[in-house]
């Protein structure tokens, strides 16, 4: 148990913060595939900054994989790292979903605006 939690935030706030998470990604997937609700319009200004987001998100999470390995050479290679890698998992899902907006949105500008 004690590879899965990085003690960084309190157990009893981080499970339902953790939750949460997984409840608005589960209805962004839901939105998009079934093409209908709030998360499913593709905004095209949305897409570009997702993206870097997640590249910033992502390489952050590379950084406190370097500094746990130099602090904590114990660690190496997957000790204790469950939380950065699931970090990367999330930094794949904005980069998705950032992916998404730009690759769908209407080649006008925002969805439903009028010229």
């Amino acid at each position: 148990m004690e590879q899965w939690y990085s003690g960084l935030m309190p157990y009893p706030v981080l499970l339902p913060t953790q939750l949460a998470m997984i409840v608005v990604m589960v209805v962004i997937v839901r939105d998009v595939a079934r093409r209908k609700g709030a998360f499913s319009v593709a905004r095209r200004r949305a897409g570009p900054p997702l993206v870097w987001l997640s590249y910033l998100y992502a390489v952050s999470m590379v950084v406190r994989y370097l500094v746990t390995m130099t602090l904590y050479p114990e660690r190496r290679w997957f000790g204790h790292t469950i939380p950065i890698w699931f970090h990367l998992v999330l930094a794949a899902f904005v980069y998705t979903l950032g992916r998404y907006h730009a690759d769908h949105a209407p080649a006008t500008s925002e969805a439903g605006a009028t010229a």
